[in-house]
């Protein structure tokens, strides 16, 4: 299959973009810690969750919106706050695995439910880096895109969306979730090397919780 060179089309005046339904997928990776088994908690169980509640308000209040004369700073601590939540549940899935492989008598319904919730948080984060990178992050694709790092349909098929149009969170939500799905792309490509190495990590998380959680289940279940 081939595909033609993306079309750049001429940036119309930039608009800002809405920080809620990031915001959304923050909240719902902090709630699904929060209702983690305990043994799976770093520390604390309210630490985690409190330092990240507290960049979340912070960057709701100080930018409700993406725009171009955004400070390098807002997008520092949006950066950070992704990935403190990328680490905590990288390491949650390996507490996971781990009591996997030493014969942890953890209920099956409750392996279950941890596995959904660790496999959910991978698809919000991973939704979030796509969103903050691609192009320099929803401020530079705004302000001067660079060459593209993910490969629309929109973007590369003319007729099919506007000439204006730019992905926002909810296109890259959607990457991350049939990423995690099928453990590969599906519609949208990446182009860069840094976003394969993104998509390889998210399958890869994906994929090792789908195995070993759901291969050890069924025997506890049965």
């Amino acid at each position: 299959m081939v595909y033609n060179k993306p079309v750049r089309h001429q940036e119309p005046k930039a608009q800002a973009e809405p920080r809620w339904p990031a915001s959304l997928a923050v909240l719902a990776a902090i709630v699904l810690y929060v209702t983690l088994p305990e043994r799976y908690a770093i520390g604390p169980v309210w630490l985690i969750p409190a330092l990240e509640a507290v960049l979340l308000v912070g960057l709701t209040i100080s930018a409700p919106r993406r725009h171009p004369q955004e400070a390098a700073t807002i997008r520092m601590a949006a950066i950070g706050l992704t990935a403190i939540i990328s680490a905590t549940n990288v390491v949650d899935l390996a507490l996971l695995i781990d009591s996997l492989l030493h014969g942890s008598k953890t209920e099956g319904t409750q392996l279950i439910f941890a596995a959904i919730q660790i496999w959910l948080t991978n698809v919000a984060v991973f939704a979030l880096w796509f969103w903050e990178l691609d192009r320099g992050g929803p401020a530079q694709r705004l302000r001067d895109p660079a060459d593209p790092d993910f490969l629309f349909p929109q973007m590369n098929t003319k007729g099919i969306g506007p000439e204006d149009w730019r992905p926002n969170f909810v296109d890259y939500l959607y990457v991350s979730f049939t990423n995690a799905m099928a453990f590969s792309p599906t519609d949208t490509l990446p182009l860069t090397h840094w976003a394969k190495m993104l998509m390889l990590g998210q399958s890869l998380a994906s994929m090792l919780t789908v195995a070993f959680v759901a291969a050890r289940a069924v025997n506890i279940l049965s």
